[in-house]
C-alpha cells in the first residue's frame, strides 16, 4: 500500500488548506494555530476529514467502530461477494482509451506525475493502464475504512494543495456525493496548469450504495459541471443496453417487500440482463445512444477560461433534433 508519507510535500488540513505541523504520535495536526484542526492517524493512514463539514466522523475509523461505507458481513456479506464474481461484460467503452491517453500526456509532461485517485480505487476498469506504469505516483484516497486508501478523505475537501497533482480520477464517484460541484472546484484547485481529469458518472441508473446516493448527469450536464475544464473527449462509458440492464434489476425486485426475495429477483435480473448489455459494444457509441446512456464520462485539461452555456448547447450531440 505504501506510506503517506511519500506524499507528504503534497498534503495541506482540509480546513485552512495550510501546511501540516510535525506528527505527534498518531496525531497529524493542522500548523495554522487559528485552524488547531488535528486528524488521526489509523493504522499509518491519516483520516484528514473535516469533521464539521462531511458526513463522517473520525471515530468511524477506530477500532471496534461501525464502518460508515461497510459492504456487509455474514451470509449477506458472502452473498455480495459471491455476485460480484457472476460473469458479465463490464461494458465500459472509454476507460482503457483515456487512461492510455492520460498516462502519455503526464509522462510527456513529467517523469514523475502523481495521480490522484478519488473514490474508485485500483479496481476501476482500465485501470492497469495506470497501475502498470511504474512511473505514476498513485494516490489513492475515499473516505470508507474498508476501502485501501492511502489517504482517508472527504471528496469536498480535498487534503491536497493548490496545484500540486498532474491528473485526478473520479470513476463512479461524483454521484454519491452531496455537492458534486464543490467537488469538482476542488479538483480544479487542487490540479497543476493543464492537468487532467478523467470523471465517470451516472445518467440512467438506479440507486445503489444505499444512502449514499445523490445526483445524476446527461452529457450535457456532466460536460456544464466540468465548465472549468477544456475537453479532450467526451461520451458514454455504457449504452442504452446497460441502462435496460439497470431498470430489468431494479423492475424485478420492486415486485416485493421482502429483501431477501427482491436480492434473489436483482441477481436473477443481472444474469438475464447479459445480452443487453452487450449491445453496448455494438450501437453504445452512436450518437442517439448518447441520450439514454446509462453512465457518461469526460476527459479533459484544468482551464483558465469558463465554458458558457451558449457553447455547451452548441456542442449537444445526441440525436433529439
Amino acid at each position: 500500500m505504501g506510506s503517506y508519507r511519500a506524499f507528504a510535500e503534497l498534503l495541506c488540513c482540509p480546513t485552512c488548506k495550510g501546511a501540516f505541523a510535525p506528527a505527534t504520535g498518531e496525531v497529524l495536526p493542522c500548523g495554522d494555530a487559528r485552524c488547531g484542526k488535528r486528524f488521526p492517524i489509523v493504522d499509518g493512514r491519516p483520516v484528514l476529514i473535516d469533521e464539521d463539514r462531511s458526513v463522517f466522523h473520525h471515530r468511524d475509523y477506530q477500532p471496534g467502530q461501525a464502518a460508515p461505507l461497510k459492504a456487509g458481513a455474514g451470509r449477506a456479506g458472502a452473498l455480495r461477494r459471491w455476485v460480484s464474481r457472476l460473469p458479465s461484460p463490464g461494458v465500459n467503452l472509454s476507460a482503457v482509451r483515456c487512461f492510455e491517453t492520460m498516462k502519455r500526456l503526464l509522462l510527456e509532461r513529467s517523469s514523475a506525475p502523481v495521480v490522484l485517485l478519488v473514490g474508485g480505487g485500483f479496481q476501476g476498469k482500465g485501470m492497469k493502464a495506470l497501475t502498470g506504469e511504474p512511473a505514476l505516483r498513485l494516490v489513492n484516497v475515499d473516505p470508507s475504512p474498508d476501502s485501501a486508501a492511502l489517504i482517508f478523505c472527504d471528496a469536498h475537501d480535498l487534503p491536497f494543495r493548490d496545484g500540486s497533482v498532474d491528473a485526478v480520477v473520479a470513476q463512479a464517484v461524483l454521484e454519491h456525493v452531496a455537492d458534486p460541484w464543490r467537488c469538482v472546484e476542488e479538483i480544479h484547485r487542487l490540479l497543476k496548469p493543464n492537468g487532467i481529469v478523467y470523471a465517470e458518472t451516472p445518467f440512467m441508473q438506479q440507486v445503489h450504495l444505499y444512502g449514499y446516493d445523490f445526483t445524476r448527469f446527461s452529457h450535457m450536464g456532466h460536460r456544464r459541471l466540468f465548465r472549468r475544464f477544456a475537453e479532450l473527449e467526451s461520451g458514454a462509458v455504457a449504452g442504452p443496453g446497460t441502462a435496460l440492464a439497470w431498470a430489468w434489476r431494479y423492475f424485478l425486485a420492486s415486485w416485493t417487500r421482502s429483501r431477501p426475495l427482491a436480492k434473489a429477483l436483482a441477481l436473477f435480473g443481472r444474469i438475464t440482463a447479459f445480452v443487453f448489455e452487450v449491445t453496448d459494444h455494438i450501437f453504445g457509441q452512436r450518437p442517439g445512444a448518447l441520450d439514454a446512456a446509462s453512465c457518461i464520462y469526460f476527459l479533459g485539461t484544468r482551464a483558465e477560461t469558463v465554458v458558457s452555456d451558449r457553447e455547451l448547447i452548441a456542442g449537444y450531440r445526441g440525436t433529439q433534433r
